[in-house]
Order: C-alpha cells, then structure tokens, then sequence
C-alpha cells in the first residue's frame, strides 16, 4: 500500500511557543511576514502576542487584520492587495480558523495571473502552488487548520462555502500554544472541540483512511475526548482559580492531530453537510458539525461497524470487551451527551425559522455532494437521504 503523507515542515508545540516566532523564521529563512488575522485580535492587542516578538528581533511585520468569520472571496481579493503591495517572502496566519485559511487562499490567489477568482481553486482542482510559505499560530483548539492542506472560502456570488486543496495550502510551519486559547469564550471552546473531535472521527471512518492517518486520529480522539468538557469548563470558569492547563494541552494537541489525521484522509459527511448551513445560516463552522454529528454518525454507523466501536473504545465510551454493536451505539449516546452538555442547540433552537431552512434543503444537499466530502462516508447518501438528515438535525 502506497501512502502520501503531507505534514508542515516544521511545527513547535508547547506552552509560550507563540515567542519563538522569530526564531522559526529564522530557521526558514523568511524575515518579512505580513501578518493576517482577525478585528477582534488586532483590537484587544492579542496580535500584539506575535508581533511584539517580530519587533524584537529587529523585523518590521506587516499587518491585514480584516478577515471575517466564514472567510469571503471578497476579503481574500483584498489581502491579496495588502500582499502585493508590500514585499513580503511569507504569510503568518495568527488566530482561529478564519485567518489561518484567510492567509492560505491568499497565497494561493497571489501565485495566480491577476483577474483570476479563488472559486478556480475548488475541489476538484488542485490548488497545489502558493505565491509565498505560510506559518499558521492558532489561536484556538479546533480547525487544524494549522497541520491541514485545506482551505474553506465563501463565494459570496454563489452563497456557497468551496472546499480548497492541495500543496498550496498546507503550511510550512506551525506554532501550537496553548495558552494562547486562554481567553477565548466558552461557546467557541465548545464549538472548536467539537469540530477538532470531527476531524478525527471522521478521519478515522473515512473511505481514503490509511494506516498513518489512523494513528493520528487514534492520538486526536484519546487527548480530545477526555479534555473537551474539562475546557469547556475551564473557560467558563473565566481564569478564576488554577487554570486547567492540563486539559487546555491536550486539546491543543489533540486538535493538531485531528488536523493531520483529516488532511491525510479527507473529512466526510458531516462537513460536507456542515459547509452550506454555515454559507446560508451563518452558524459558526464547529456548532453546524456539532448540531450534524449524532445524526450523521447513526446514518453511517451499520456501515463501518468495528471503525465506529473502536473509535467508542479509545474514547473511552465502550469497554474493551464489549461488542462492536453495543459499542458503536454507546458513541452515538456520548455525541448525543456531548451536545447536551455543551449547550450544543439544534438549528431550530438557533433561531433558524423552518421555512428557511425547508426552502434550502435541495440546495443544501446538491452543494453538500458537490463538495465531494461525502463520497468519503462509510455509507454514501444520495440527496435526498441528506436532505432526511438536514430534517433529522433541524429539531
């Protein structure tokens, strides 16, 4: 069996990593970086976590601080100016999810001719060449997007969020610190957990799954699944008292992994569903898995039986010796648990009204399959089997 493993060049990992920013780049070669990220990180001064090491070693880093969550085609065409009217050798995507793929489809875009749109990248073309490296800092324990060659932009023309991938979007470096999700809130720690634990489970039962991707996603699933509600916790415990280091390590790791687990073998139905109710709802990209996930899980769940128990099994869910029947049904009851006790809603309970949400279901379902994810399933869905499983989820 021939495997391709594709993995950052470099990644650093630890607590206070974020300061060896500039020794990294050194490593590289790179010393002029345009630094992408967020309103609220550039604001509250929490950039200035990556910045302030640039200054000190003596670089001047450039600064495009206005992604949006769900990043747009329309913000992606206007770092690619910030970019080009500077001279920078690299991008630093500093923050959550929405800036690392930001910086990513940036240097995508600017390898491009000008005149060119992002939406030329979408699966299944390769977007296999990047203008410049790019180092990602996350922020949160969630996407991996910082281990991933995977990059999600919304074509506004099309309301419609386009799966890119390919070499130019996996990143040269990585710096994973986990006391920089200190101060995230407790629902985006709920909401980022949920989709790192995603990642790795639907990794685990995916149709292109292989041994290395296996062993990733075995390591994700063993630090997210005993960690995510301890820093969900945490989190809303405010930094009042010892703060849960411990747990907050682990879901940094574990969602690193899931990263790499799910760049080596491809996501699957739950994404492929989550990617058009974050493009025509909004909902934030791990709640939409979260509100998915049971429900997907159960569909699948006949059709990769042993996948699904043992990944029950190494959750710590389902005992060693019990059946693979029993077993699997005991990780649907953990997901099902795992909504409730992170305030997980029902896009119902969201406030999304029912005519809207009936009257884009075809359309939902015709973007879920064109985004190619779910051909990955253990169980491939027709449409309109994902159109009864958009309705299973509303309520």
């Amino acid at each position: 069996m021939l495997v391709t493993l594709q993995a950052p060049r470099l990644i650093l990992s630890g607590g206070g990593a974020v300061a060896k920013v500039a020794e990294v780049l050194a490593q590289l070669g790179l010393s002029r970086p345009l630094v992408v990220t967020d309103p609220w990180m550039a604001s509250s001064g929490t950039v200035e976590r990556c910045l302030a090491p640039l200054r000190e070693a003596g670089i001047t880093p450039g600064l495009f601080h206005e992604t949006v969550p769900d990043p747009t085609d329309t913000v992606v065409e206007a770092g690619v100016q910030a970019f080009r009217a500077g001279d920078y050798d690299c991008l630093i995507g500093f923050g959550g999810g929405s800036p690392m793929d930001t910086a990513k489809a940036m240097a995508i875009l600017a390898a491009a001719p000008e005149g060119t749109h992002i939406r030329a990248f979408k699966v299944p073309a390769q977007a296999n060449k990047g203008a410049v490296p790019v180092l990602c800092i996350p922020t949160t324990a969630g996407t991996g997007s910082e281990a991933t060659r995977f990059t999600v932009i919304t074509d506004t023309a099309n309301d419609e969020k386009m799966l890119i991938a390919g070499l130019g979007a996996l990143p040269l470096a990585a710096i994973v610190d986990h006391q920089l999700t200190w101060t995230v809130p407790p629902r985006t720690v709920a909401d980022t957990g949920v989709d790192s634990l995603t990642h790795a489970l639907e990794a685990f039962v995916s149709k292109r799954a292989n041994p290395f991707s296996d062993d990733y996603a075995r390591l994700a699933m063993r630090l997210i699944a005993p960690n995510l509600r301890r820093a969900y916790a945490d989190a809303q415990n405010g930094g009042k008292g010892a703060r849960d280091e411990e747990a907050r390590e682990g879901m940094m790791r574990g969602a690193m992994l899931a990263g790499l687990a799910f760049s080596n073998a491809s996501v699957a139905l739950v994404h492929g569903m989550s990617r058009p109710v974050g493009a025509h709802f909004h909902v934030p990209h791990g709640l939409s898995n979260a509100m998915l996930l049971p429900a997907v899980t159960r569909f699948g769940l006949q059709a990769a039986l042993p996948r699904y128990a043992e990944a029950a099994r190494i959750m710590g869910v389902a005992s060693e010796g019990e059946g693979d029947q029993s077993a699997a049904m005991r990780l649907v009851e953990e997901l099902e648990a795992l909504n409730r006790d992170l305030s997980v809603p029902s896009p119902a309970a969201y406030g999304i009204p029912a005519d809207r949400w009936d009257g884009l279901l075809e359309t939902m379902a015709s973007q879920a399959l064109a985004s190619g994810s779910p051909a990955n399933n253990p169980r491939v869905p027709d449409a309109a089997e994902i159109v009864a499983l958009y309705r299973e989820a509303y309520a």
